[in-house]
């Protein structure tokens, strides 16, 4: 019994070894957030650093971060509900649908992510401003999800290709329709992997910095913009405001992780055994 409960009291062991490891970078992250500048960039160490919040001051009082961190949920956000409500409906029709060319399409939709950025930048600022979405969310939103909806498209589109179709024949059978398949069957089975589609989605909206430099400005910023307004001027580099900053736009995804860890870890690993 004894020698049963070494090995898993041995992987605990290890686990939270790792676990306070991998959370070193966030501690030390947070610190310089809460320290006071002039310790930052002081050429000698300091082990016992001042713990103060004149940077949370500093960035609410003399920048916008509050319409910043609005900016960034409401575009990301918005970007995934797009990719969804558009990418999980083509990708049971690939996956479900045969017709000339399906391996085609969807080889092609995949194959829109590995264009360069700087191609495309250029025509859509002249679209967005024939548009009159220039400096405007909206813009983002639909930025974010014109780069991210052939990803979720294929991650989707290869969960639901594992799903026997026997079941929805049984369904049809029955009497319901494509519709009613997808909404009450497909989706929740294979809800894990829309998941994982989703939050991959987000973190590749929230990296994004070209598209967001042309098309948005002051009223627009998100996060991952404001980050350079720390980088230049007469103050010269800021280091704890951008770390601050920083953290307030990683937290979110780490929060989100963490809330559905279930559910991601088991998208991840979806499909990974064929019988």
């Amino acid at each position: 019994m004894s020698k049963r409960m070494e090995g898993p009291r041995w992987g605990w062991i290890v686990l939270t070894i790792w676990g306070i490891f991998s959370f070193l970078p966030i501690l030390f992250f947070a610190s310089i957030a809460l320290r006071p500048r002039n310790e930052i960039i002081a050429p000698v160490p300091i082990y016992f650093p001042t713990i103060t919040i004149e940077t949370w001051a500093k960035i609410w009082n003399e920048w916008p971060i509050g319409l910043y961190f609005y900016n960034s949920v409401v575009a990301v956000s918005g970007s995934v509900f797009i990719c969804l409500i558009l990418g999980v409906p083509a990708a049971y029709a690939l996956a479900r649908y045969k017709f000339k060319g399906n391996a085609d399409i969807g080889n092609y939709i995949l194959s829109t992510k590995m264009m360069a950025p700087a191609a495309v930048v250029v025509p859509m600022f002249f679209l967005f401003g024939k548009m009159g979405l220039i400096d405007s969310v909206w813009a983002l939103m639909l930025v974010y999800a014109a780069m991210n909806l052939s990803i979720v498209v294929w991650i989707v589109r290869s969960y639901m290709i594992d799903i026997p179709p026997e079941i929805e024949d049984a369904a049809r059978t029955d009497g319901a329709t494509d519709l009613r398949i997808l909404w009450e069957i497909i989706i929740p089975m294979c809800l894990p992997g829309i998941i994982t589609a989703a939050v991959i989605a987000a973190i590749f909206a929230m990296n994004e910095y070209l598209f967001t430099l042309i098309i948005a400005s002051k009223n627009a910023y998100p996060l991952s913009v404001a980050l350079a307004n720390f980088s230049g001027g007469s103050d010269g580099i800021i280091y704890n405001a951008i770390a601050l900053v920083g953290f307030l736009a990683f937290f979110p995804a780490l929060l989100l992780v963490i809330l559905i860890q279930n559910h991601l870890s088991r998208g991840l690993t979806m499909g990974a055994v064929k019988g």
